[in-house]
Parts: structure tokens; C-alpha cells; sequence
């Protein structure tokens, strides 16, 4: 399905629409996808940046019905501010992700945290928001973030995938909050479910996720190979790395490359098959 202009209402299905926010970028792709569940009383999935045009899109999406939640499936830059805005406008309480406060070892390459975000519900797994005809099930994604989360709708088998599962890239996955050894799991997770459809917040819906996931297994299993191949020749430092592992990649990705090459080398030491050997690089333990 062709995305629509930002702030055009999109009906996806009976009970979902969506409207794109106007926030394009290297990492965001067309903009965050906002989405709207339910038709008499309405949850909003990441109301997205604190962008005015698109907070008045939104406004005009709900039309006066009212908003039983916003709903955060973790709280990016590009993702959770506009639902301050969203909440004075409809009085919705904001629940979903919890709020994390992490140091940062390195610069962000996706977007940064919104240090501002304080959800009246703080959801776990299992917990549902619920509302006339349709039922959102949180479900503990963590790997891109900590604290991510996605949505399952009970009623028609779509899910709400976040930035944990995309419509147009893989996920960046930036330490220390970032977390490959959970972003893998969480992908195991996914598919093990019997979702009909993906509704992610960058890029167009996923009508085949289980191959979708499949495929970012073993994209990333494709990764983890290509770095203990290199570092067969010896000791070697992530930019160095990056660059070969990387080839052809738009130069303003290569640090969010370099951000998801350290997630996995963290991921390789705790298993085992690398350690760091000085002065910022990294080594193979085989046959230490």
C-alpha cells in the first residue's frame, strides 16, 4: 500500500488508521507512522514528535470521539513527545512503556530519549487497554530500547510493532540500552506468535511477518558471522569493521552501523567467542 502525504488519514482495516507524521530522516524513513485503534472510542499507538501540524492531524483523525488511551511503545524522540500535546487536547491518559533513564557510551544514532515522557500507566506483559470492539495486548519486545513494547489487537490478529519490527529497514540496535542478546530473543518471541499482519511505526504494514522475522534472524546471524570472519585476521576496531562489513552504506548510517557492530560484539562476549583486546579493539577467543 503507497504511503500517504503526513497528515493524511489512512483507514487500514475496520478498527485501524494511521497517519504519518511529517518528521522524514535517515532514520525514520517517510516519518513515525501514528495509529488509530477503534472507531467509537479510540486508543492512539505513538502519537509521535511534538510536530503542531501533525498533533492537528491527529486532532482531526479523532474527530471529537473519545480517546480511552495514547499509547507508547517506547519513548524515542520520534515516537512518544507529541503525546503531551494529545493528552491536553482529548484528556487521555498516556500508558505503555516505562520511562529509562540511561548514560549513553557513545553518540545515539537513532533518535535520542524523551527525557520528558511520564506515562500514567506504566504497561507489563499481558496487561491490556481496552476499549468499545477492540483490546490492545502489551507484549515485551526489548532490544532496540529497554523498554520496548508491542501491541497486539486481539480482535482482528494485527500487532503494533514499533521500531522493534520495521516496514522499510532493520532495527538499530545502540548500547547500553540497546541490547542484541533481547533484541534476538524478542524476535524469537514474534515468531512464535500467529500475528495476521504488522503494523510498524517506520514504513508500510508487513502482511507476511513471520518470513519478515525469519529473514531478521538470519540477517543478524549473517552479521554475527561476517565479525568473527573478520576478526580471524586479529584484533580490529569497530570503525574498521564497520566499513568492510558495511560496504556502499549512506555515510550519515555508518554510526548507527557501528552502534548495532558493538551490540553484537557485547552479545559474542557474553557467549564467549570474543573479547576486547586494547586500545579499542576487538578479538576472536578461539583457540585462546
Amino acid at each position: 500500500m503507497p504511503q500517504a502525504a503526513p497528515g493524511t488519514l489512512v483507514q487500514l482495516e475496520p478498527l485501524v488508521a494511521r497517519v504519518l507524521a511529517p518528521n522524514p530522516s535517515p532514520f525514520t524513513y517517510t516519518g513515525t507512522q501514528t495509529h488509530i485503534v477503534g472507531t467509537t472510542d479510540l486508543a492512539v499507538v505513538d502519537p509521535g514528535p511534538d510536530e503542531p501540524a501533525h498533533i492537528e492531524a491527529l486532532r482531526a483523525a479523532v474527530a471529537g470521539r473519545p480517546v480511552t488511551a495514547i499509547v507508547i511503545t517506547h519513548h524515542h524522540r520520534d515516537h512518544s513527545p507529541g503525546s503531551r500535546p494529545l493528552a491536553a487536547a482529548t484528556g487521555a491518559p498516556i500508558v505503555g512503556a516505562a520511562p529509562v533513564f540511561v548514560g549513553d557510551d557513545g553518540p545515539r544514532a537513532d533518535a535520542a530519549f524523551d527525557l520528558d515522557y511520564a506515562p500514567a500507566r506504566v504497561l507489563a506483559e499481558g496487561d491490556t487497554v481496552a476499549g468499545e470492539g477492540w483490546t490492545l495486548g502489551a507484549i515485551t519486545t526489548p532490544g532496540h530500547t529497554s523498554n520496548h513494547l508491542a501491541f497486539a489487537l486481539a480482535e482482528t490478529g494485527a500487532l503494533f510493532s514499533g521500531d522493534h519490527v520495521m516496514g522499510w529497514s532493520t532495527s538499530v540496535v545502540s548500547p547500553p540500552d540497546g541490547d542484541m542478546t533481547d533484541y534476538m530473543a524478542s524476535l524469537d518471541k514474534l515468531l512464535g506468535r500467529e500475528d495476521r499482519v504488522y503494523y510498524p511505526g517506520h514504513g508500510d504494514l508487513i502482511d507476511n511477518p513471520r518470513r519478515l522475522v525469519r529473514g531478521l534472524l538470519g540477517h543478524r546471524k549473517q552479521r554475527e558471522g561476517q565479525i568473527l570472519r573478520l576478526l580471524e585476521d586479529g584484533p580490529q576496531a569497530i570503525p574498521a569493521m564497520t566499513v568492510r562489513m558495511y560496504a556502499g552504506l549512506d555515510p550519515r548510517l555508518l554510526p548507527a552501523a557501528e552502534r548495532s557492530v558493538l551490540a553484537h560484539l557485547i552479545d559474542l562476549r557474553g557467549r564467549g567467542l570474543v573479547g576486547e583486546a586494547g586500545e579499542g579493539r576487538w578479538a576472536s577467543t578461539a583457540g585462546a
